[in-house]
């Protein structure tokens, strides 16, 4: 870091003579202009500022970096300083602070003869005052000016349950991806002037979640639920957010939804048609007994009342459709009886089509 090829006086916009209560000064105004925290853009910039600080304030590396870079006391240090002068403010005056700073700093010089190394705070306490506008606030009031109190967002997940879940309700494990704020830096970003490494800069981190999550009975389809503080964390005592789910009733393979009636389609054989008779129907609760009727035609409809879902104290029905089947295969014995039937048939079903 000595050996750098840094400027470490010109970085810093000071000149080598500089004393140390000016290079405070100097690193005070750089840091409230390029910390991370004031300006996102100066991250870069920032780093070599607090490395050039981190050196010419301690007494013992600057001695080494002037003597590895060429920056001698001598007889005629007053001349050489005087030419840095001259050439340093055209080379700093685009980046930082121009030639009156300089000016300001090299004129106060003299003031500062007797100032004490042991008087200087440490870098962490020059950082602290720095962003709390140089005041002696605690560290907690400190965060409390960068981190100011934010409720946490809503967070909005998807639920599927089956036609039967949703009539008797269940028990969902969901699982949510939120981000919460990042403990090591406090949602600051920066460490010291670095990318936080356990955020790697964002403030934030991935949060993976598991929740146990009850569905009540009788939910409806598209209906939202609300689980309150279970969204993203709140910063600096803000509430947390919450957790809207939304229920989406997967598709029946045996009924459809209409309201609060259930719809099926039934397959009755043509005797049970013809004859009429009790034929079992599946319902949510278990079968239920449907009467057909004698001569029962393909298409007809029938209800079933009190066996749909329930809504505001409403109870819907079953809406059956029966079809005639013929079955894919019949025995020598059924096509004997088909062959009688069809002599005794004396009816033609198409007779009068025209």
């Amino acid at each position: 870091m000595l050996k750098s090829g840094k400027n470490y006086y010109e970085i810093l916009g000071v000149t080598p003579d500089v004393q140390l209560v000016q290079l405070k000064s100097a690193y005070r105004r750089l840091v409230r202009k390029y910390h991370p925290d004031i300006n996102p853009q100066g991250e870069l910039i920032f780093k070599d500022i607090t490395e050039a600080y981190e050196v010419l304030s301690d007494e013992t590396l600057r001695k080494k970096y002037d003597t590895l870079n060429g920056f001698f006391k001598s007889a005629d240090c007053s001349t050489n300083s005087e030419i840095y002068r001259k050439t340093f403010r055209k080379a700093t005056e685009p980046d930082f602070e121009g030639k009156k700073s300089v000016k300001k700093e090299t004129k106060s010089n003299s003031n500062a003869q007797n100032y004490s190394n042991n008087s200087e705070k440490q870098f962490t306490d020059v950082i602290n005052d720095i962003i709390d506008g140089f005041s002696k606030k605690s560290k907690q009031n400190v965060k409390k000016d960068i981190l100011k109190k934010q409720d946490g967002a809503n967070i909005y997940a998807d639920v599927s349950i089956t036609l039967k879940d949703s009539i008797y309700g269940t028990h969902k494990i969901v699982n949510v991806v939120h981000t919460n704020i990042c403990k090591k830096c406090e949602g600051r970003k920066f460490i010291n002037g670095t990318k936080c490494p356990e955020c790697n800069g964002r403030g934030e981190v991935v949060i993976h979640q598991k929740i146990n999550v009850t569905i009540p009975a009788n939910v409806k389809d598209g209906s939202k639920l609300r689980l309150t503080g279970e969204g993203k964390k709140g910063i600096n005592g803000g509430k947390n957010g919450d957790l809207y789910l939304k229920i989406t009733i997967e598709p029946d393979s045996f009924f459809k939804v209409d309201g609060n009636d259930l719809l099926c389609e039934v397959p009755i054989s043509p005797f049970e048609a013809v004859l009429g008779g009790d034929i079992k129907i599946p319902s949510i609760s278990g079968n239920v007994v449907l009467s057909l009727p004698e001569l029962t035609k393909s298409g007809q409809v029938f209800r079933i009342s009190g066996y749909g879902l329930k809504k505001n104290n409403l109870v819907g029905d079953i809406i059956v459709t029966v079809r005639i089947q013929i079955p894919d295969e019949v025995s020598e014995d059924e096509i004997i009886l088909y062959k009688k039937l069809k002599n005794l048939s004396g009816e033609s079903l198409r007779e009068n089509l025209l």
